[in-house]
């Protein structure tokens, strides 16, 4: 159970098994996201060597809460008792995991406490208190998002639900690869050769690393460098434990969670950082020529893909790229197509 166990002793559980027996689990519960290609994105993509690459964006945009943090916050909810569940639910987030706590809170019937930060998109903040949630708000960093939520937690005696650092997070956000999988080689007739999946506290990306393994499937990160914990995590040897950031991708703008940073050392080839700018120009692109809408944090992997520094890496063939989230404020639209 999510707090009746010590997340630590559920690390054992963190395998591809596990994943997809999450999966097994929630399903049915979870909207089964469509892949897309376009060729003229893929163009773009393909290195100097001329070898071709094809792209496969998997549309977590379209998910239940607009972002594929549905899929750990059911698994969790999934995971508790009846009792455990009798005063709510409570965790922080910039909105998307808020949105999707509150989704599936109000599934099961309970109470849901959301804290996110002051600065939060107002379609994200308007958006869960649709679906329910009490709505609370902090400060933008983690220490200040913990904080408000740990003195209402005390308050409502709410079970928390960790927005990214806890094995049942991590192993529902792994399904996102288990679809994106099977998809390309159901609907397509192809085999991924690799996916590139944005890392903000890193369940998503821990998730999907363990979905790949055994498959062959090379897992790369994406993330922007005004926020790149994990890369110089990486490349210390250690986690950074903190990150002050105004990155457009807000979605991203946490650190590495203290479960999900040995799993990305061990099974992530490589982290790769973009500019502003480039994360912008990205979101535009897949605006443009693919008629969707995606949001900054979103659109980092698809940046990855485009930039001199992913050819140079000479990953060539079937690439699956994580549209983690569509939640954009429709205010600000004109603001950031300005920016790219």
């Amino acid at each position: 159970m999510i707090e009746s166990r010590d997340p630590e002793s559920l690390v054992a559980d963190l395998t591809r098994q596990g994943v997809e027996s999450a999966y097994a689990l929630i399903k049915s519960k979870i909207k089964r996201t469509p892949v897309l290609t376009n060729e003229s994105i893929s163009t773009i993509a393909t290195g100097s060597d001329r070898i071709q690459t094809t792209l496969f964006f998997k549309c977590e945009n379209f998910q239940k809460g607009g972002a594929f943090k549905i899929r750990g916050a059911t698994y969790a909810l999934e995971m508790l008792k009846a009792e455990d569940l009798e005063n709510g639910v409570i965790t922080h987030s910039s909105g998307n995991y808020g949105q999707a706590l509150a989704i599936a809170a109000k599934a099961k019937g309970i109470k849901a406490y959301i804290v996110m930060p002051s600065n939060s998109a107002r379609p994200k903040i308007e958006a869960t208190k649709s679906y329910g949630a009490n709505v609370h708000f902090s400060g933008p960093t983690a220490p200040e998002r913990e904080y408000v939520t740990e003195t209402i937690r005390k308050t409502t005696n709410a079970r928390l639900i960790p927005p990214y650092d806890h094995p049942h997070i991590i192993l529902g956000q792994g399904t996102v690869l288990l679809e994106l999988m099977c998809q390309t080689q159901v609907e397509y007739g192809q085999q991924l050769d690799a996916v590139i999946v944005p890392v903000g506290g890193g369940g998503l990306l821990a998730g999907c690393a363990l979905a790949a393994q055994g498959t062959g499937v090379r897992v790369f990160a994406a993330e922007p460098a005004l926020a790149d914990d994990c890369f110089r995590g990486v490349e210390a040897g250690r986690r950074v434990p903190t990150v002050t950031t105004t990155t457009v991708a807000d979605g991203l703008r946490t650190p590495v969670g203290i479960i999900n940073f040995p799993i990305i050392q061990k099974y992530v080839e490589k982290v790769f950082t973009v500019s502003e700018e480039e994360i912008l120009a990205a979101m535009r692109l897949v605006w443009e020529r693919m008629k969707i809408v995606v949001e900054p944090s979103g659109a980092v992997p698809l940046a990855v893909a485009l930039s001199d520094r992913w050819k140079v890496e000479g990953v060539n063939g079937k690439v699956g790229i994580v549209l983690s989230g569509g939640n954009v404020d429709l205010d600000k639209v004109g603001e950031l197509l300005k920016k790219s």
